[in-house]
């Protein structure tokens, strides 16, 4: 009877310290009043922990009575092993076992965590809680769904625009395939609509870009219809590729910063799983924390698919990995989905995954400062050293009077222009290539 009280003690110990795991995890969501009353019940955990471990010794005596020396069994006749029970530890019910001196205390702390439970309970029902909010479709896609719904539905239906409804699903837009088509047909309507009235505008009027000025056209209308109508397609076809290819970046750029963080993940992962804290539960504290974004929205599916539609975790892990947008997040959650079903450990798995991805986060770095190097030269000889030349050609021709077709206004205007736009042009290409960390 004693030794299997001596194993609830241990039980129960090891559940008070997840427990103070769990408190000291989760303390960045509490406010000030929460922070006060988890820090009471943690320095009770704590104590409760003390007294358990001081009557271990004792509780061993008791074992092994009838072994000790008959000197030692006179000492050991005052000892009094006084047992409590039930104590609601681990989500269920245990048998405690103390020394007599220890109980008092025990019982102490017991009715402390009790009055501080209430106090938290209390303190939830007054909290007013925390509703998540789901966007709902705008008011441009309720009224693209109500003229292009159907037909969107039937190309999806017959397997059309695959790799679209796949970038969709794996750029986080929040928003259905189909509603997203609807969309895109309606906004190539509209776009059709509007290069009909620019070519219209561009059939009787000119417009100088150099002089910034517009002129009635005079001269054969159907010649003239004949070279702007290229509008009419470019238009629409320039806004379906816009809305086709939107997606793939936005996807493209999610997964880049899903790999941002997810070296800084796995660590935070491998340090709480060294306290043997179920998978699920490092997920949850992962998903809920305010560090990773991006991370903690594919973490939020892997507890969608167990707590909503009731997946075991190496399916639900599965599952998410063909929708993430990061191959390495994916790689990841394979490699997790390996090792639980085979009851590997944990904590070793992410201690290697995570020296592996910070290596690669290194020469990710190292990569990055080469490439801006190579970009401070081009830049330098591109956009600072060829307006200068440009410059000094203006200032020669403007000297040997040679005949352009353009007065000097116009050409430092074009100088200037072109030197923005390469300028433009230039910062964008750096901001693609070069990582946001």
């Amino acid at each position: 009877m004693i030794l299997e009280s001596l194993k609830s003690n241990i039980a129960s110990q090891i559940g008070m310290i997840r427990g103070l795991d769990k408190i000291y995890s989760l303390e960045a969501q509490f406010d000030a009043e929460e922070i006060r009353i988890y820090s009471k019940i943690a320095e009770s955990l704590i104590r409760k922990v003390t007294i358990l471990n001081e009557s271990i010794p004792e509780i061993l005596d008791k074992i092994g009575i009838n072994s000790v020396s008959p000197k030692e069994e006179e000492k050991s006749k005052g000892l009094e092993i006084v047992q409590i029970k039930p104590i609601n530890t681990a989500r269920k019910e245990v048998d405690i076992i103390v020394s007599e001196k220890n109980r008092v205390e025990f019982l102490k702390e017991l009715n402390i965590d009790s009055q501080l439970l209430k106090k938290v309970k209390k303190r939830q029902k007054e909290k007013p809680k925390r509703l998540e909010k789901f966007n709902t479709t705008n008011w441009y896609g309720k009224f693209a769904n109500k003229i292009f719904f159907n037909f969107s539905q039937k190309l999806v239906n017959e397997g059309s625009f695959k790799s679209l409804i796949l970038d969709i699903k794996k750029s986080n837009l929040n928003i259905l395939s189909t509603t997203y088509l609807s969309m895109m047909f309606l906004t190539i309507m509209l776009a059709s609509i509007l290069g009909v009235f620019v070519m219209i505008f561009f059939l009787f009027f000119s417009f100088d870009f150099l002089n910034l000025s517009i002129e009635a056209y005079s001269g054969s209308y159907m010649l003239r219809f004949v070279k702007i109508l290229w509008i009419l397609l470019a238009v629409p076809g320039m806004t379906f590729l816009a809305l086709y290819s939107y997606p793939a970046a936005e996807k493209k750029s999610t997964a880049g910063k899903i790999n941002q963080e997810i070296p800084f993940v796995v660590i935070h992962m491998a340090s709480i799983s060294g306290s043997g804290i179920e998978p699920i539960e490092l997920f949850r504290i992962i998903a809920t924390s305010n560090e990773y974004e991006f991370a903690g929205t594919e973490f939020r599916k892997i507890l969608n698919q167990t707590n909503l539609y009731g997946y075991d975790l190496s399916t639900a892990l599965r599952n998410v990995s063909l929708s993430t947008p990061s191959s390495k997040f994916s790689e990841l959650l394979n490699g997790m989905a390996v090792t639980i079903n085979s009851g590997g450990d944990m904590k070793k798995f992410f201690e290697k995954r995570a020296d592996s991805l910070l290596l690669e986060y290194r020469l990710e770095r190292e990569k990055a400062n080469k490439s801006a190097e190579t970009f401070m030269d081009l830049y330098i000889s591109i956009v600072i050293a060829t307006p200068m030349i440009m410059v000094m050609l203006l200032v020669i021709i403007s000297i040997s009077k040679i005949s352009t077709g353009f007065n000097p206004t116009q050409m430092t205007t074009a100088i200037i222009g072109l030197v923005a736009i390469v300028n433009i042009m230039f910062i964008a290409f750096l901001h693609m290539k070069q990582p946001n960390y």
